[in-house]
């Protein structure tokens, strides 16, 4: 089945997927196969029929949308674990499995098997891993795609920004990275970068001017500037410098400017070191209860051209220890009395998270939604969240699929 596929997909358009995969599952005993995609704000799932401009029309007698709270198949896709729904009188069922992009949440696939077939429920587990493959190939040159996992119309500096970013979610043996931005379809200045380079990992997060086009443009340009300079092996300092430069060289300059964090990890020793320009300071939670802000003297916001040069800080990691990257909006989100959501509100929901066990992505949507609910869905500023977990310096693990589950 999975040889079949993979030799049949080099010719398949995201139209045709669903059709192949489901021939080709039902000649492995995999009946009745669906794939559901998860919408940009992880709220919903939606069919993927293949049909229509959208990829989601003539679903049939099936749900073309499942909520992600309170269904089985949300109960898939926020576990991370397969789960079994319905039960039929010929022992068969349905079953349902997260598909996953390495460590990135895409959606769920159902199909029915016999409820004691064991190996059909791997086989099963195998064909997800290998639609989320074909998906992630398939889905940039896919417009029906794109339109089936919006749910409303997205602004013109919302496309661009989503189109440059990297995946929500990345996770290895030592280190899981996760992010979120709303409001999702209006997104403005705000924008995250990461990148693993050896035992080094590059964390940015951006927070231009303004709300509009421009400064989805501004931030863009900074993003671009970190990773050229980045790629060409300048260290923290010399990249803020470097996306200083590109900021005040533009065209037609109206003052626009970004404040930011720039960080880096070694993967072995733990030792996280970062600088800041005119940005919220970083905070570090510790063991589920310990909570500092890593405070060092900031440079004057990038593109201002001030030449205020931010003190370039240090801390040691311990195991465990995750890092906060957040924007002003995350914390100043007000409810209709005024009230903020609070630093102390923000990571009092992570700890809390972490302490029933919940794995990074899923915290995160969960906090989304409780910032959203705070502010009765609607956010005055963008808010974007850019999370790290350090494990440790620590082997390749003896079980490859630990670190999916760890996330």
């Amino acid at each position: 089945m999975l040889r079949e596929l993979v030799a049949a997909s080099h010719l398949m358009s995201m139209e045709q997927l669903p059709g192949a995969v489901a021939r080709h599952a039902a000649d492995a005993g995999l009946h009745d196969t669906l794939i559901y995609m998860a919408d940009l704000q992880q709220t919903v799932l939606r069919l993927l029929t293949g049909k229509g401009p959208d990829a989601g029309q003539d679903p049939g007698p099936e749900a073309a949308e499942l909520n992600i709270e309170g269904t089985i198949a949300g109960r898939a896709f926020q576990t991370l674990e397969p789960v079994t729904g319905q039960i039929f009188d010929d022992g068969t069922c349905h079953y349902w499995l997260p598909i996953l992009d390495g460590s990135e949440r895409i959606g769920v696939l159902r199909t029915t098997v016999r409820q004691d077939d064991d190996g059909a429920k791997d086989d099963a587990e195998y064909l997800a891993g290998l639609v989320a493959l074909m998906i992630v190939s398939k889905g940039p040159y896919s417009d029906s795609l794109s339109r089936l996992v919006r749910t409303r119309e997205m602004t013109v500096s919302a496309e661009m920004q989503w189109r440059l970013l990297p995946p929500m979610t990345f996770a290895n043996n030592q280190v899981v990275i996760g992010a979120a931005l709303e409001p999702a379809y209006k997104l403005g200045g705000d924008t995250f970068d990461y990148a693993l380079a050896g035992d080094t990992v590059h964390l940015a997060i951006f927070d231009a001017m303004g709300h509009d086009t421009t400064a989805g443009l501004t931030s863009n340009l900074a993003i671009a500037a970190c990773r050229n300079a980045r790629l060409h092996g300048a260290n923290l300092v010399e990249t803020g410098q470097a996306i200083d430069e590109e900021l005040q060289g533009r065209d037609g300059d109206d003052g626009r400017f970004v404040t930011a964090v720039l960080m880096q990890l070694d993967l072995q020793s733990g030792v996280v070191s970062w600088i800041a320009y005119g940005h919220p300071e970083p905070v570090i939670i510790r063991g589920a209860r310990w909570v500092s802000t890593l405070e060092c003297r900031p440079g004057t916001p990038l593109g201002t051209g001030l030449g205020v040069v931010p003190e370039l800080c240090s801390e040691q990691l311990q195991p465990g220890d995750r890092i906060l990257l957040y924007t002003d909006g995350i914390v100043e989100a007000r409810d209709p009395d005024k009230r903020e959501f609070g630093l102390e509100r923000f990571t009092d929901f992570i700890i809390k998270r972490e302490a029933d066990g919940m794995a990074v992505p899923e915290t995160l949507r969960r906090l989304v939604r409780s910032i959203l609910e705070h502010h009765e869905g609607r956010l005055d500023d963008d808010a974007t969240v850019l999370l790290l977990e350090w494990h440790g310096p620590c082997d390749i693990p003896k079980d490859p699929e630990a670190p999916l589950r760890q996330t």
